[in-house]
């Protein structure tokens, strides 16, 4: 098949799926267990089918592609990533590695070469984490790391559960048990993603190869104090929530910048109760998301807010909690896969680099217990999770050969 042709297929599926979005015109807004999830899943599922997939929806929400091999049951080679977004996010972030993954099936099959083992395309549910503040649903179910107390435990901001949603997008959250794939059934996982970042596009190189993804912890925390007069209230007498709270934030980016090593730190998040401007606020929620490629310099972060919590709220008079939204370990990719597909970068002349992803991914979650690749294409200036977000599929075409010819060599 020629790189023209696989250009067009990607271009046209992806074309087509910038329609399932809550905001027309203002980027893709496509969250979990919604109208718009659901219709981009029913396209998905289409596609899997004309590829020659054989088709399914687990309890997660994961829409699941299997092209059979010789050998059913051995551990098969799983490729896929998420089909979920954030609010006003970009047309390409996780949708194009599914697209992807069931490119390389296409591909595939039209080598006519015999398979050994199964291979699987997935589009992951709820990566992103946007509407419930969690993320990774969709591959930790995969994994067993979704339970029905997990559903039930975490809550949009109408209120509304992980639980309850699954109920009303047409899923049994008690069934939430059966996406669990038994252990050995995944031999190894790939994924094709966006960059989202600027270093291939500032350097004009084709293909990342990623070599590790940094960790991530997220809180959400609570500073609770007294809602008073902000003109009748002296300062010495206030118990001032955002007082205590700023005092904290303001030093989180600097602890950050202290660890270096590409360690970041960000407060994306912040409320305040009763929200008055002449009223001195009751409660403050902020939200922080730490990572870094050390694991040790995220702990020492989160230490560090802690302490500070301790000090200032005690200080103040009122009290605070953390909810810990998600705990997740820096992750090496495999490097016999990178060298693999290093190799079919030489061959067809793509420009490539080795590079880490400070973003988090499924493969994330999946390379903490199983053999896990990620692929890169480039970014236009490095801008995603925005309405201009932008790769070309021609770049997304490339990629798609190079893991193609790393799944043939994984399925035998």
């Amino acid at each position: 098949m020629a790189i023209e042709d696989i250009t067009g297929r990607i271009a046209r599926d992806l074309e087509h799926l910038k329609q399932h979005t809550a905001t027309p015109g203002e980027g893709c807004t496509r969250l979990p267990f919604t109208k718009e999830a659901r219709d981009a899943v029913e396209f998905l599922k289409q596609l899997m089918a004309e590829a020659g997939l054989e088709v399914s929806e687990d309890a997660a929400g994961n829409v699941i592609g299997i092209l059979k091999g010789e050998d059913p049951e051995a551990p098969c080679v799983m490729m896929g990533s998420h089909y979920d977004s954030v609010v006003n996010g970009g047309d390409y972030d996780g949708i194009a590695g599914v697209i992807s993954a069931i490119e390389v099936a296409r591909q595939l099959q039209e080598s006519g070469v015999p398979r050994k083992c199964n291979f699987v395309a997935v589009g992951f549910c709820d990566e992103e984490g946007m509407r419930f503040g969690t993320g990774y649903f969709g591959s930790g179910a995969m994994l067993g790391n979704r339970d029905v107390e997990y559903c039930k435990n975490f809550k949009d901001t109408d209120g509304i559960s992980i639980y309850d949603a699954m109920k009303g997008y047409g899923l049994d959250p008690e069934r939430i048990g059966e996406a669990k794939w038994p252990a050995g059934s995944i031999g190894h996982f790939l994924e094709a993603h966006i960059e989202q970042g600027p270093v291939l596009d500032a350097e004009n190189i084709e293909i990342g190869l990623v070599d590790c993804i940094v960790g991530i912890q997220r809180y959400m925390v609570t500073v609770h104090g007294r809602a008073d007069h902000a003109g009748t209230t002296p300062m010495d007498m206030r118990l001032d929530a955002v007082d205590a709270a700023t005092k904290v934030i303001s030093k989180i980016p600097d602890w950050a910048r202290e660890k270096a090593d590409g360690t970041v730190a960000t407060t994306g998040y912040i409320n305040t109760v009763p929200g008055g401007m002449n009223i001195v606020a009751e409660k403050v929620e902020f939200t922080v998301d730490i990572r870094s490629k050390n694991n040790d310099n995220i702990n020492d972060i989160a230490r560090r807010i802690r302490a500070a919590l301790d000090r200032e709220v005690s200080a103040m008079g009122g009290s605070y909690e953390i909810d810990t939204k998600l705990v997740i370990t820096p992750v090496n990719l495999s490097q016999e896969m990178l060298s693999v597909m290093e190799e079919s970068c030489k061959a067809h002349d793509y420009s490539y680099k080795y590079l880490p992803s400070g973003a988090g991914h499924d493969s994330l979650e999946i390379g903490q217990v199983l053999p896990t690749v990620m692929i890169f294409v480039p970014s236009k200036e490095g801008r995603s999770h925005c309405p201009v977000e932008f790769t070309k599929y021609s770049d997304l075409a490339k990629a798609s050969v190079v893991m193609a010819e790393l799944a043939q060599k994984l399925l035998g």
